[in-house]
């Protein structure tokens, strides 16, 4: 018995001493890797893409992050004690329905998509889904499920063919002109659209004519892809019409500085302006188009947003194109979006969306195609959304009375919101507002005073930037800057929505910060 002990504690004893030894080996030979040593990083601002250093994106940028920052705080118990206000008024993008803003989702939208994500309740409960919706909320669920299947499966990459073709249907009848479901994509909101053509259209180092001011979107595409923006100039004073002259003088810069253009783009009503185009307008850009060999780009997610219909009313370009003599009609290329994230509807989380392609060649139809089916498909909720935008309930269906009412008072609100706020803000000192014709937006100038200039300057930002960080800072307000959106040099604005609840009060407070803004800076 106590030899074995001594065998055991001598082999434990050797066991040590070879692991010491086997530990001196390794320390003196073969060194430890320290953080010293350790390798870089794969990613670093030097390594990654250098085109994504180039985006820039004000909706969702600096003020923004700061917004979000107080607004973290203030959901913080015990916190946003010492900041002089108690809510934060996102007013820097459209989406009507977030918190805050809280714009009423369209009921009958509503309906039809909790059938279509519980649709057992009308199937094998029938019974029970009568007494909760209306008979026509549920034949169109019904169909819908017959023609997609479960919402969590993938359609084909254009989108439900059924859903196109009634997108087809809608165009017809809105401009009058035949129009081809094979040549309609559904996307996950115009934005997707919009950089899937702008990437299958540009080589590196060609240029888009873009609106200034303009929706980002645009100048943050074409810094990813490597094209160049080529601006032409909104005409402020003409309520942000589109000039000739001007639209021609940013043709010849672009020529002189050897960018060959390819796209022109439009935003139709504008974004951030609020301005609709004439027909005269919209004449001579599809004109400009067909004389430059240019593809037309036109961004019509704010159709529905019309203020004033019966004297500025919503006009398509394809109408416009298709109604010009038939060498333009027959061969200016177009893509023309929307979007069921604006308009009355105001569902940008579902992300959906469509384009239609007009005279474009079938082999290049085949190559969007090509991409669409990279992405497999669009959400099928947003295709859904899609379906509901083009074919609302008619007169005389269950749903109609409640459908119109709901869109009724949503179109209203945004038009005295926006009529009021103009009013308001030509009202006080410095500031000069066009008022809108449709969209969610008022775009302000702001003359600065020298001092807020200069102080901006050792800031070294733009000063609508700072007026911008300085409002939110006051009141809890985050718009955006209007150099996010490009201007006219030596001048400043500011984009605000027209969906904020309590305009009063908003504008109000707006008001307030900017009478201590100027009397500071005199």
């Amino acid at each position: 018995m106590h030899a074995n002990r001594r065998r055991l504690s001598l082999s434990l004893f050797i066991s040590h001493l070879i692991l010491h030894f086997c530990e001196s080996i390794q320390v003196q030979n073969f060194p430890r890797r320290t953080m010293s040593t350790a390798r870089k990083p794969v990613l670093s601002l030097e390594t990654i893409n250098p085109a994504v250093l180039d985006v820039q994106y004000a909706v969702r940028g600096e003020l923004a992050l700061k917004a979000d920052k107080y607004m973290h705080e203030l959901d913080t118990p015990g916190g946003g004690k010492n900041l002089p206000f108690d809510k934060v008024v996102t007013a820097n993008i459209g989406n009507p329905q977030q918190k805050g803003l809280n714009q009423r989702p369209i009921t009958f939208w509503r309906q039809i998509i909790s059938l279509l994500e519980y649709p057992e309740l009308m199937e094998e409960h029938l019974e029970v889904a009568k007494k909760i919706y209306p008979d026509d909320v549920i034949k169109r669920a019904q169909g819908l499920r017959k023609e997609i299947g479960s919402v969590g499966a993938y359609t084909p990459s254009k989108g439900v063919l059924a859903i196109r073709q009634r997108v087809a249907k809608f165009l017809e009848e809105r401009d009058g002109y035949p129009s081809d479901p094979e040549l309609i994509f559904l996307t996950a909101g115009a934005s997707a659209g919009v950089a899937q053509i702008l990437d299958l259209c540009l080589k590196e180092g060609e240029g888009c004519m873009i609106p200034i001011p303009q929706y980002p979107l645009y100048t943050a595409t074409l810094a990813h892809i490597g094209a160049k923006p080529v601006p032409y100039y909104l005409q402020e004073d003409a309520q942000w019409s589109m000039n000739l002259k001007s639209l021609k003088e940013s043709v010849e810069k672009a020529k002189a500085e050897g960018i060959k253009l390819k796209c022109l783009a439009v935003i139709n009503p504008g974004n951030p302006t609020g301005g609709c185009l004439s027909r005269e307008a919209m004449q001579d850009v599809v004109q400009l188009c067909y004389d430059e060999g240019m593809v037309l780009l036109a961004d019509e997610v704010y159709q529905r947003n019309i203020f004033d219909p019966e004297h500025r009313p919503f006009i398509s370009f394809k109408e416009v194109v298709k109604s010009m003599p038939k060498e333009i009609a027959d061969s200016v290329e177009l893509v023309s979006f929307h979007s069921i994230s604006k308009g009355v509807s105001g569902e940008c989380g579902r992300r959906g969306g469509y384009f239609e392609l007009c005279n474009i060649d079938p082999d290049v139809v085949e190559q969007i195609y090509k991409m669409a089916s990279v992405t497999l498909c669009p959400p099928v909720t947003g295709q859904i959304g899609v379906d509901l935008l083009v074919n609302p309930p008619k007169k005389g269906d269950a749903s109609y009375d409640q459908w119109l009412a709901e869109t009724t008072l949503t179109h209203d609100n945004l038009a005295s919101r926006s009529k009021f706020m103009c009013e308001q803000f030509n009202k006080l000192e410095g500031v000069s507002c066009q008022p809108a014709d449709g969209a969610m937006y008022l775009f302000p100038q702001l003359t600065m005073p020298e001092k807020a200039i200069a102080k901006a300057k050792e800031l070294g930002k733009p000063a609508d930037v700072m007026y911008t960080l300085d409002l939110l800072d006051a009141t809890g307000i985050c718009a955006v800057a209007g150099s996010g959106f490009g201007q006219e040099p030596g001048t400043y604005h500011m984009r605000v929505t027209a969906l904020c609840p309590g305009v009063e009060e908003y504008v109000a407070k707006i008001e307030k910060f900017h009478n201590d803004f100027m009397a500071q800076y005199k």
